[in-house]
Protein backbone atom coordinates (compact mmCIF):
# COMPACT_ATOMS: atom_id res chain seq x y z
CA UNK A 1 0.00 0.00 0.00
CA UNK A 2 1.38 3.22 -0.67
CA UNK A 3 0.90 6.66 2.01
CA UNK A 4 0.34 10.02 1.15
CA UNK A 5 2.49 11.95 2.82
CA UNK A 6 0.72 15.61 3.53
CA UNK A 7 3.72 18.12 3.50
CA UNK A 8 1.26 21.09 4.01
CA UNK A 9 0.12 22.51 6.82
CA UNK A 10 -3.77 23.96 7.26
CA UNK A 11 -4.25 26.32 10.10
CA UNK A 12 -8.29 25.66 10.28
CA UNK A 13 -9.52 22.40 10.93
CA UNK A 14 -13.14 20.91 10.99
CA UNK A 15 -13.98 20.21 14.65
CA UNK A 16 -14.21 16.40 15.40
CA UNK A 17 -16.45 14.34 17.65
CA UNK A 18 -14.81 13.68 21.25
CA UNK A 19 -12.34 10.96 20.93
CA UNK A 20 -13.45 7.22 22.33
CA UNK A 21 -11.06 6.06 24.48
CA UNK A 22 -10.36 2.89 27.05
CA UNK A 23 -7.03 3.13 29.02
CA UNK A 24 -5.77 0.49 31.49
CA UNK A 25 -5.90 1.10 35.40
CA UNK A 26 -3.21 3.59 36.33
CA UNK A 27 -0.72 1.99 38.57
CA UNK A 28 -1.78 -1.82 37.15
CA UNK A 29 1.07 -3.79 35.65
CA UNK A 30 2.26 -2.79 32.25
CA UNK A 31 1.20 -4.45 29.33
CA UNK A 32 2.26 -4.21 25.47
CA UNK A 33 -0.80 -1.96 25.24
CA UNK A 34 -2.06 1.10 27.12
CA UNK A 35 -5.36 1.36 26.13
CA UNK A 36 -7.46 1.58 22.72
CA UNK A 37 -8.66 4.56 20.22
CA UNK A 38 -11.33 4.14 18.07
CA UNK A 39 -11.58 7.08 15.49
CA UNK A 40 -14.49 8.19 13.54
CA UNK A 41 -12.69 8.37 9.98
CA UNK A 42 -9.12 7.07 8.39
CA UNK A 43 -8.16 11.42 8.59
CA UNK A 44 -5.39 11.72 11.02
CA UNK A 45 -5.82 15.39 10.37
CA UNK A 46 -9.21 15.42 11.48
CA UNK A 47 -9.12 12.90 14.35
CA UNK A 48 -5.80 13.16 16.38
CA UNK A 49 -6.93 16.55 17.70
CA UNK A 50 -9.39 15.25 19.81
CA UNK A 51 -7.25 12.38 20.99
CA UNK A 52 -4.02 14.85 21.83
CA UNK A 53 -6.55 17.04 23.45
CA UNK A 54 -7.75 14.76 25.81
CA UNK A 55 -4.63 13.08 26.41
CA UNK A 56 -2.68 16.12 27.07
CA UNK A 57 -4.95 17.09 30.36
CA UNK A 58 -4.16 13.33 31.50
CA UNK A 59 -0.53 13.02 30.57
CA UNK A 60 1.03 15.89 29.79
CA UNK A 61 1.77 17.46 26.32
CA UNK A 62 1.71 15.19 23.68
CA UNK A 63 4.79 16.04 21.33
CA UNK A 64 5.21 13.13 18.67
CA UNK A 65 2.39 10.22 16.98
CA UNK A 66 4.04 7.16 14.92
CA UNK A 67 1.70 5.55 12.57
CA UNK A 68 1.86 2.61 10.25
CA UNK A 69 0.69 4.30 7.09
CA UNK A 70 -1.01 1.05 6.54
CA UNK A 71 -4.77 1.65 7.05
CA UNK A 72 -3.87 5.58 6.75
CA UNK A 73 -4.53 7.19 2.93
CA UNK A 74 -2.75 10.59 4.39
CA UNK A 75 -0.10 10.60 7.26
CA UNK A 76 0.24 14.74 7.57
CA UNK A 77 3.72 15.71 8.82
CA UNK A 78 1.98 17.99 11.79
CA UNK A 79 -0.93 18.59 13.68
CA UNK A 80 -2.15 21.73 15.28
CA UNK A 81 -3.68 20.96 18.55
CA UNK A 82 -5.10 23.36 20.92
CA UNK A 83 -2.36 25.79 21.22
CA UNK A 84 0.60 23.36 19.58
CA UNK A 85 1.70 21.06 17.05
CA UNK A 86 2.11 17.84 17.10
CA UNK A 87 4.71 15.99 14.80
CA UNK A 88 3.55 12.51 12.70
CA UNK A 89 5.64 10.27 11.93
CA UNK A 90 5.39 6.60 10.21
CA UNK A 91 7.14 3.00 10.13
CA UNK A 92 6.20 1.09 7.54
CA UNK A 93 7.76 -2.16 8.55
CA UNK A 94 8.38 -1.22 11.95
CA UNK A 95 5.24 -0.33 13.95
CA UNK A 96 2.44 -2.61 13.98
CA UNK A 97 -0.18 -1.32 11.55
CA UNK A 98 -2.96 -1.45 14.19
CA UNK A 99 -0.87 0.43 17.00
CA UNK A 100 -0.73 4.26 17.60
CA UNK A 101 2.16 5.23 19.24
CA UNK A 102 2.00 8.57 21.14
CA UNK A 103 5.10 10.58 22.92
CA UNK A 104 5.48 12.65 25.78
CA UNK A 105 8.29 15.08 27.36
CA UNK A 106 7.38 15.13 30.36
CA UNK A 107 5.57 11.18 31.04
CA UNK A 108 6.69 8.88 28.34
CA UNK A 109 5.23 7.06 25.90
CA UNK A 110 2.01 5.07 25.41
CA UNK A 111 0.86 2.65 22.75
CA UNK A 112 -2.61 2.41 21.97
CA UNK A 113 -4.45 -0.14 19.36
CA UNK A 114 -6.34 1.46 16.77
CA UNK A 115 -9.46 -0.05 16.34
CA UNK A 116 -10.80 0.67 12.56
CA UNK A 117 -13.66 3.24 12.10
CA UNK A 118 -16.21 0.86 10.40
CA UNK A 119 -15.71 -1.76 13.17
CA UNK A 120 -19.03 -2.71 14.85
CA UNK A 121 -19.85 -1.75 18.16
CA UNK A 122 -19.93 -4.70 20.44
CA UNK A 123 -16.58 -5.87 18.72
CA UNK A 124 -15.01 -2.06 19.11
CA UNK A 125 -16.28 -2.42 23.05
CA UNK A 126 -14.64 -5.77 23.45
CA UNK A 127 -11.54 -4.80 21.66
CA UNK A 128 -11.33 -1.63 24.18
CA UNK A 129 -11.63 -4.11 26.85
CA UNK A 130 -9.08 -6.18 25.75
CA UNK A 131 -6.96 -3.31 25.04
CA UNK A 132 -7.18 -2.33 28.69
CA UNK A 133 -6.81 -5.32 30.42
CA UNK A 134 -3.51 -4.74 32.63
CA UNK A 135 -0.43 -7.18 32.07
CA UNK A 136 -1.90 -8.25 28.85
CA UNK A 137 0.15 -9.94 26.72
CA UNK A 138 -1.29 -9.22 23.10
CA UNK A 139 -0.08 -7.48 20.25
CA UNK A 140 -2.79 -4.28 18.27
CA UNK A 141 -2.63 -7.12 15.74
CA UNK A 142 -2.85 -9.89 17.99
CA UNK A 143 -6.15 -8.77 19.61
CA UNK A 144 -7.48 -7.57 16.37
CA UNK A 145 -6.60 -11.50 14.44
CA UNK A 146 -8.35 -12.84 17.84
CA UNK A 147 -11.41 -10.74 17.13
CA UNK A 148 -11.64 -11.58 13.86
CA UNK A 149 -11.53 -15.15 14.67
CA UNK A 150 -14.11 -14.88 17.26
CA UNK A 151 -16.59 -13.12 14.86
CA UNK A 152 -15.76 -15.86 12.01
CA UNK A 153 -17.32 -18.31 14.79
CA UNK A 154 -20.18 -16.34 16.05
CA UNK A 155 -20.71 -15.90 12.10
CA UNK A 156 -20.33 -19.46 11.75
CA UNK A 157 -22.77 -20.05 14.48
CA UNK A 158 -25.38 -17.99 13.57
CA UNK A 159 -25.51 -19.22 9.85
CA UNK A 160 -25.74 -22.74 11.42
CA UNK A 161 -28.71 -21.38 13.63
CA UNK A 162 -30.69 -20.00 11.33
CA UNK A 163 -30.01 -22.99 8.79
CA UNK A 164 -31.59 -25.51 11.19
CA UNK A 165 -34.61 -22.75 12.28
CA UNK A 166 -35.24 -22.90 9.16
CA UNK A 167 -35.72 -26.93 8.33
CA UNK A 168 -31.84 -27.79 7.95
CA UNK A 169 -31.19 -30.72 5.73
CA UNK A 170 -34.64 -31.65 6.56
CA UNK A 171 -36.20 -29.43 3.65
CA UNK A 172 -33.64 -30.45 1.12
CA UNK A 173 -34.50 -28.95 -2.59
CA UNK A 174 -36.09 -31.27 -5.07
CA UNK A 175 -36.88 -34.43 -2.53
CA UNK A 176 -39.97 -34.82 -0.84
CA UNK A 177 -40.06 -34.87 2.33
CA UNK A 178 -36.61 -33.32 2.38
CA UNK A 179 -34.40 -36.14 2.91
CA UNK A 180 -31.90 -36.97 0.64
CA UNK A 181 -32.09 -40.29 -1.38
CA UNK A 182 -28.95 -42.27 0.87
CA UNK A 183 -31.30 -40.72 4.30
CA UNK A 184 -34.26 -42.13 2.99
CA UNK A 185 -32.73 -45.63 1.97
CA UNK A 186 -32.74 -45.74 -1.20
Amino acid sequence: MTATIDRTSVSGRVPSSPARLSFASAGSPPGLLDGAWWPRSRDLFRELPALIEVLDARWGRITHVTVNPTYWPVVPRKVPVAGHTVHVGWFAAEQDPNKLILLSYTMGRWDLLVIPPETDPTAAARLMSAASTPGGLLTASALMASEHTTHDAQEALWREEEWESEGGAALAPGIPGGLSASARGM
